[in-house]
């Protein structure tokens, strides 16, 4: 016969501890130490937008998706957290911004239209900068080993903007230096010639013409307004050389003009851009659409106005002329004035792609968009280039302020809810499960303890969640669900008890009975609260996610502390003795009592007999 496994409930006891304190660790170094409060707890400002298609289109679920993106992104530039953004209805956008007090700011934020801009390559290198001894020399990764010319795709990396309010860590001195707005000089654009710098093994994407059925018209016009920019300064060359994409991958926040010569990051591959002036604005796409091409290729494919075309033309051959030999100008070490072999595809002052160009100049405004997508990326770029292209446009905004009275009236009613409800519990427990009853209460505080640490870190992490009053109800439905987890337990022990055992083996006979209950309710929890948070939105999301949270931590609660902690007080004689002040004296009383009425009617039959 197998010796019984000899159990530990003091490791199991620790290890809570030790959970708790890494917690509390993250909080108190971490940015705040109290939860992020949502907009009717915390007041702010409520923006909705009214979307109108443009040019005789319509308003399609994917235009109002990647509308909810850009605008999201806009909206964490301005540094508040636990900002909420999300459709209703068919052509509305409600913008949730807890904390804030500029009006004025918000509606400029949300209300502006993304902008997309083409903008040749000056130079590229690692997003994180590296000890250099010469402040123009490139510091581009080693590109990858294509195999040149067109004959080999190259991959394309996409992202979404990142976040528009830049951190300080880079020095105000670099951004006052990249937002500058040098003199004016005669001299032309610098031509591009180039390397997209993509990490090692990671191939590059590519632009060329569209096959046959691109019309060539052969025009070729002047860049627009945007092309006639400034003159390069060293003091923008510095900045790039010394700009670190992993602290701020926005350097412009966004609000770059066409004519400025900018830094910017592309966080998908980790890589940093000198850019020069845009020859061509989002107002110039026609049509960006994810194809398969004749080799079994994802592509985009991607289609210019009148005006477009002819601009893309100019740029594209100026880029291409830059290597004089057809190739695909992946060389290390590109700088200005002649820059490099690339194209530069920036929305909201961050770059989504930056293509190699590998057609002598592509007339007619067809262009294939190359290099090994998934479906996957070459829709979310498509979809970055229509939305560039101006799908819809927004009505002018209406903004409701919500008092931050308002939102701590509301924060006091439901903690006095929640203290009710607690309160309410712990007296139930107390007054029918006695000493047990403390058992109860140690778990209540272990479990408020863990939620209130995870809330605060969610909170102030890239999750960016934020407690609102659904919230809050979703926190005081969970302590009836994990005080349900503890009468389980509890009245499996008690029935053990009952049949003549002593309370550590009646905890060991007990607990596999009560863990399938408590298991199986819990499980039923954590189906509705996922559920409830995949098909609502808004505060509703935030009942869920609170429930969800709470079932959890009342599994953990269940298994890590509760039961080892009985364990630990069935090995004391005083809290075995069976008197009444434990919870468990009156059990055995009354089987102490069963069993003195069967002998008494034992006897009485004996007696008959």
């Amino acid at each position: 016969m197998a010796a019984p496994v000899r159990q530990r409930p003091g490791r199991y006891l620790a290890f809570v501890a030790l959970v708790l304190v890494g917690l509390y660790l993250g909080v108190f170094l971490g940015p705040s130490a109290t939860p992020s409060l949502g907009l009717d707890l915390r007041g702010g400002i409520q923006v909705t937008l009214k979307a109108e298609p443009i040019r005789g289109g319509t308003i399609t679920k994917d235009d109002l998706n990647q509308a909810v993106n850009i605008i999201r992104q806009r909206v964490n530039g301005l540094g508040a957290s636990g900002a909420e953004v999300h459709t209703q209805g068919g052509s509305n956008i409600v913008v949730s911004i807890p904390g804030a007090t500029n009006r004025r700011e918000v509606l400029d934020t949300v209300g502006e239209t993304a902008l997309l801009r083409f903008r040749q390559v000056l130079q590229a290198a690692n997003g994180v900068p590296a000890p250099v001894t010469t402040p123009t020399a490139t510091t581009s990764p080693s590109p990858g080993k294509g195999k040149g010319g067109t004959a080999t795709p190259k991959a394309t990396q996409t992202s979404k903007a990142g976040n528009k309010k830049g951190k300080q860590s880079n020095g105000d001195a670099v951004r006052a230096a990249l937002l500058a707005k040098p003199k004016k000089s005669p001299s032309p654009t610098p031509s591009t010639v180039a390397v997209t710098p993509t990490p090692a093994g990671s191939p590059t994407p590519t632009v060329s013409a569209s096959p046959p059925n691109a019309s060539d018209t052969g025009a070729s016009s002047k860049p627009d307004k945007g092309s006639e920019a400034p003159t390069l300064t060293p003091a923008l060359q510095q900045s790039f050389q010394k700009w670190d994409c992993s602290k701020d991958s926005n350097p412009t926040n966004g609000s770059d003009l066409s004519t400025d010569y900018i830094i910017a990051c592309e966080p998908s591959t980790g890589s940093k851009y000198l850019l020069g002036p845009a020859a061509l604005q989002g107002t110039d796409v026609s049509t960006a659409s994810a194809n398969i091409n004749q080799t079994g290729g994802w592509v985009v494919d991607l289609k210019f106005t009148g005006h477009g075309s002819s601009a893309w033309l100019a740029l594209t051959r100026k880029t291409y002329e830059v290597t004089n030999s057809g190739e695909s100008g992946f060389n290390t070490g590109c700088s200005p004035p002649k820059g490099c072999n690339a194209i530069g595809i920036v929305l909201d002052g961050v770059v989504q792609s930056a293509p190699a160009t590998q057609t002598d100049g592509i007339p007619g405004g067809n262009t294939e968009i190359s290099g090994n997508f998934t479906h996957e990326t070459a829709s979310q770029l498509a979809n970055v280039l229509k939305y560039g292209s101006l799908p819809l446009k927004f009505s002018v905004p209406t903004a409701t302020q919500v008092s931050p009275t308002l939102g701590s009236t509301q924060l006091h009613g439901g903690l006095v809810a929640g203290v009710i409800g607690l309160a309410l519990v712990i007296l139930f427990s107390l007054l029918y499960y006695r000493a047990l009853g403390l058992v109860t209460v140690g778990s209540l505080a272990v479990s408020g303890l863990i939620l209130y640490a995870v809330t605060t870190l969610l909170g102030h992490s890239s999750v960016g969640y934020t407690l609102s009053l659904p919230g809050i109800a979703g926190f005081i439905v969970a302590v009836g669900i994990t005080a349900d987890s503890f009468v389980v337990f509890f009245e499996r022990i008690r029935d053990e008890i009952r049949e003549g055992r002593r309370l550590r083996s009646a905890i060991d006979r007990g607990w596999p009975r009560a863990r399938r209950t408590i298991l199986s309710a819990d499980t039923v929890s954590l189906l509705a609260a996922f559920v409830l948070y995949v098909v609502s939105i808004g505060d509703v999301r935030g009942f869920a996610f609170t429930l969800g949270i709470s079932t959890l931590s009342d599994l953990f609660i269940v298994f890590f502390f509760t039961k080892p902690l009985l364990m630990v007080l069935a090995k004391s004689k005083a809290f075995d003795s069976g008197k009444k002040w434990t919870g468990i004296g009156q059990v055995r009383a009354g089987v102490a009592r069963d069993a003195s009425d069967r002998d008494r009617a034992r006897r009485t039959r004996t007696r008959e007999a």
